[in-house]
């Protein structure tokens, strides 16, 4: 069967495509930090490969799986991929486990096909990476902003805006930001919108600049779902604005985040436009960022409150850290910097901003000494550190993208110390990482509700209750709970998915439902007999009637 199915895939497919069946290529795709594999009774298989880098490949190999679909021996599933950087939630592993699964690999498909530098549009393929977008901007001196993300520089832009994955720079929620998309439905059949359809100029740009298009709204049915492959996908990017300032407010008193929901949420009523989505991370999981584990060997195992005090003095982490980032003009930035900081000054806080005269001296200072001296004096380690993240994260609020917020994953990972930490890579550094991802009310008591509940449900399992709030709406919250456990250690993989479970089940029973899910739980959560999944099963069977696309995907059998 084998040979018969890698015969007819070459022959519909380009001569720069590329398949592959190496068990240890297909091994590296199969790499995750999940631990899945061992809660399965069947593991997940690749039976081949398929890189391709054009997009009519994309529609040959659509089209000969479903010519395939009714001979039991040749018949295959594609699972379509990006970049495979999916860390957490499935990473490049398919959501089925069956037989026949081909992965399909988009990385190759890495074209910036259009840009409009005046209005800021413009046009990528799913392989395009924050840093290739970055690197396009830089050497073209285009005054735009890439839309940025924690998982890093080699993420792909499009396949985050499907998954609706949101950022801290001005447009905050990817997929708001999606004008257009084109592509293939499961069954082969080419997706356009109909205003691209209609348009018969030369240039056909009008469907780039405006997101509804004309009839019903389709474009949406491609994210999180398996109806179909995005092939190109042309987006809005903000542009860098003349003044910039990043503020970093510390509430020493644990007891002060009820106080601070109401100003958050002015904040963002007050100056929509202006200042970007806000961050509240709570004390450990700022020094995660900071500082090494306290229990060196003993990875599975949470810091004590003497730990976290300890390391909460040395690093000088306060209970709470709001986290926010103000553009525009230089007299806007500084008459809002001005009415925040007058805002804050209602409840005990301290106010940091990154135009800060004494964090420039600061830094100016450090970067003057010699690295060796650096290295040798622990408190000028602690603040060269220091500054480096604060550099970093002032970065990524500029569109910048960069690697400062992967070492969360590598809290638990035994071999951290000895990683370049430019090179880190955590499916491929053995990291063990899930998310909780749950949409909270953003009100206070609700908020408080939430955060006891981490915290007394996180440490029964031995996982660290690191919690951030980011602050996407006036009304609504996305934490993100990172479940960073050992992937070696067979006890913590079995800990943190337990914990998870748990954190799904009781959660929904206080209201907080997560806004994506990882591979696993889209299986055991979702109810295909809910009218909403009866609705996606009828969709999916006229899109994608002989089910040859990612099956499994946000699609409970």
């Amino acid at each position: 069967m084998s040979e018969q199915l890698l015969t007819l895939l070459t022959g519909v497919l380009s001569k720069n495509a590329c398949i592959s069946t190496e068990p240890e290529v297909l091994a590296m795709y199969l790499q995750g930090t999940e631990g899945l594999e061992n809660f399965q009774e069947k593991k997940r298989n690749i039976f081949a490969l398929i890189k391709v880098s054009k997009q009519t490949d994309v529609k040959a190999v659509l089209t000969l799986a479903n010519e395939l679909s009714a001979n039991s021996e040749l018949r295959f599933t594609l699972y379509p991929v990006s970049t495979g950087k999916n860390w957490g939630y499935g990473t490049s592993q398919p959501a089925e486990i069956g037989e026949h699964i081909i992965l399909l690999d988009l990385s190759l498909l890495n074209n910036i096909s259009y840009f409009d530098e005046e209005l800021g549009l413009v046009t990528l393929e799913p392989g395009v990476t924050q840093q290739q977008l970055s690197n396009f901007l830089i050497e073209n001196d285009y005054p735009y902003m890439v839309p940025v993300t924690g998982a890093g520089p080699d993420c792909s832009i499009l396949a985050n805006a499907l998954e609706r994955g949101y950022g801290i720079t001005p447009y905050t929620d990817h997929f708001s930001a999606v004008n257009s998309i084109q592509g293939y439905w499961a069954d082969g059949s080419c997706f356009q919108s109909a205003v691209n359809t209609l348009d018969q100029s030369t240039e056909q740009v009008v469907d780039k600049t405006y997101k509804w298009g004309l009839g019903p709204y389709l474009d949406g049915l491609f994210t999180q779902s398996s109806f179909g492959v995005v092939t190109q996908m042309t987006i809005r990017l903000a542009k860098i604005k003349p003044a910039f300032t990043s503020f970093f407010i510390q509430l020493a008193d644990d007891e002060l985040m009820e106080q601070a929901i109401p100003l958050i949420r002015k904040t963002l009523q007050d100056y929509e436009g202006i200042v970007g989505s806000i961050n509240l991370m709570d004390q450990r999981r700022v020094l995660s960022m900071f500082a090494k584990n306290p229990n060196g060997n003993e990875q599975h195992k949470v810091m004590s409150d003497s730990d976290v005090k300890q390391l909460a003095k040395q690093q000088q982490t306060p209970s709470w850290t709001i986290v926010g980032s103000i553009y525009g003009s230089k007299s806007v930035v500084k008459a809002v910097k001005t009415e925040i900081n007058n805002l804050f000054k209602q409840i005990p806080c301290k106010r940091i901003y990154s135009t800060s005269p004494v964090l420039v001296v600061v830094n100016k200072f450090i970067n003057a000494l010699p690295k060796w001296l650096v290295k040798r004096v622990a408190i000028l380690t602690m603040i060269a550190q220091q500054m480096d993240s604060f550099d970093k994260g002032k970065a990524i609020m500029l569109g910048r993208p960069n690697k400062v917020a992967l070492k969360l994953a590598y809290w638990r990972n035994p071999e951290s110390e000895q990683l370049d930490p430019e090179e880190l890579s955590p499916s491929n550094d053995n990291c063990g990482l899930l998310w909780y991802a749950p949409l909270i009310t953003m009100k206070a008591s609700i908020m408080r509700d939430y955060v006891n509940f981490i915290r007394t449900t996180c440490p029964k399992y031995n996982i660290e209750p690191f919690i951030t709030f980011t602050n996407l709406k006036h009304d609504c919250v996305d934490s993100t709970i990172p479940i960073v456990f050992d992937l070696t250690n067979p006890k913590a993989v079995e800990d943190a998915h337990n914990c998870l479970k748990e954190l799904v089940t009781e959660g929904l029973k206080k209201g907080f439902v997560p806004y994506r899910l990882n591979i696993d739980q889209q299986q055991w959560l979702l109810d295909k007999e809910q009218p909403f999944w009866q609705t996606v099963n009828k969709l999916k069977q006229v899109l994608d009637p002989n089910a040859v696309l990612s099956l499994g995907r946000y699609n409970p059998k």
